[in-house]
This record gives structure tokens, C-alpha cells and sequence, in this order.
């Protein structure tokens, strides 16, 4: 499978996420038109995009830690399981969001608001088969602790990488798409339309859930799982 794919997904991802209004993009519009200016739309962006950064950053470095000490395949089996019992969990809350107390906001807030519901809705967890996938540098040519240390090195900058280019991407779109609505559509548009968000963000999490569960099922499907304790990066 090409190396290029990973990085791919994780652009595919950011723009997903850009496009749901629960990331972020719907809260700077609305004070954008609060304040009555542009500006006010463009300073969100920053802070919103900060707040997924981290909130998918605390899930990346858990992957990216995990890389060394577990086999591709049980990474993936877990996160599998994770993400399929994190879809069930908000169907069965009917997809309760965080609260927040209004749009007078510091900017420090509104990347606490945006961390929490990034977490809320479980975007960190679907860059998880992505983040496992990563390919990293050479083998170290040290044996013991040392190549463990090197390895967690490698795993971990993989991981914030990843992150990086995620949210690049992210706020990329999110800006986009809020510029646009707070300039030609307004939030109007959000009451007229016929598709349920929610449920649209259930069937991702449920999609990415399915295919790392499968994909980690595969090797033990074929006989070509192990469990070495020293997992590679690649």
C-alpha cells in the first residue's frame, strides 16, 4: 500500500471535520454576525483550530506510544473497538453536545470550548487506524532501552505530524466554509437543509470503526499475526 495514503486521509479527514458546523465553523459565524464583522469570523479560527489540535493531539501521542509496544494489527483491533463503542455510546445519549454559557468568549475558552468538542464527538479516534498506519524512519541501529527510546522518538514525531497536517487542513476548510455562509448563505440555511448531521457523523465513526476493526482482524484471519513486543513504526 502506498505511504502517500495515510497522509491523504488525514487531509480528507481535516476537511471533513472543516465541514461539520459542531467543529467550530458555526460558532465563529455566529459571532461574526454578533459583532458584525469579518473580523470576528477570521480571530475564531485560530483558537478553534488550537482547541482540536489539542484534543486529537492527546489521542495521537497515545497512538504514537502504543506504535512501539503493540503490533500494527492489536493497535487496530483496539481502536476498532474503540471507535464502534464510542458511536454506540453517543446513540445511545441521542448525541448530547457540550453546553456553553454564550458567544462572549476569550480566546483561551474558545479552545477549551473547541477541545471539548472535538473530544465530544470523538474526532481524535478516527485518525486512529491513520495514525497507526504511518510509516516512520529507519530502523535505529541500537539495540535495547536505546532502541526503544529512538523508536518512541520516531512514533511520537510521527504523531504530531499527523496532527499538524490535520488541522492545516481543517482550518483551511473551516475557514472557507464560514467565510462563505457568514458572507452569502447565513446560518438560515442550517434550519432549511434536509440532512441530519448527527447522523452523518454516527455513520463515519461507525465507517472508520468497521474498516480498523477489519483491518486488524486480517492478519489473525491469515495466520500472520504476532505479537513481538518491540513494534516498528513502519
Amino acid at each position: 500500500m502506498s505511504p502517500l495514503w495515510p497522509w491523504l486521509s488525514l487531509i480528507f479527514l481535516g476537511a471533513f471535520h472543516g465541514v461539520n458546523p459542531a467543529m467550530g465553523w458555526l460558532f465563529a459565524v455566529a459571532l461574526g454576525l454578533q459583532e458584525r464583522r469579518t473580523r470576528a469570523v477570521v480571530e475564531a479560527m485560530g483558537p478553534i483550530a488550537l482547541g482540536h489540535a489539542l484534543a486529537i493531539g492527546v489521542v495521537a501521542v497515545v497512538v504514537g506510544v502504543l506504535r512501539v509496544v503493540l503490533p500494527q494489527w492489536l493497535l487496530l483491533l483496539f481502536g476498532g473497538v474503540a471507535i464502534l463503542g464510542f458511536a454506540a455510546y453517543k446513540l445511545v445519549t441521542r448525541f448530547r453536545h457540550p453546553r456553553w454559557v454564550g458567544f462572549r468568549v476569550k480566546p483561551y475558552e474558545l479552545v477549551i470550548w473547541s477541545a471539548l468538542m472535538a473530544t465530544a464527538h470523538g474526532a481524535g479516534l478516527m485518525l486512529v487506524p491513520v495514525i497507526a498506519a504511518l510509516r516512520g524512519g529507519p530502523a535505529p541501529n541500537v539495540g535495547g532501552h536505546a532502541a526503544h527510546l529512538v523508536l518512541a522518538g520516531q512514533s511520537l514525531g510521527m504523531a504530531l505530524l499527523a496532527v499538524v497536517v490535520h488541522t492545516v487542513a481543517m482550518l483551511v476548510v473551516m475557514a472557507a466554509v464560514a467565510l462563505v455562509v457568514y458572507h452569502e448563505l447565513g446560518v438560515d440555511i442550517l434550519r432549511n437543509a434536509w440532512i441530519n448531521l448527527d447522523f452523518i457523523w454516527l455513520a463515519a465513526l461507525v465507517l472508520a470503526g468497521g474498516i480498523t476493526l477489519a483491518l486488524g482482524l486480517w492478519p489473525v484471519v491469515h495466520g500472520t499475526a504476532h505479537l513481538s513486543v518491540l513494534g516498528r513504526t513502519g
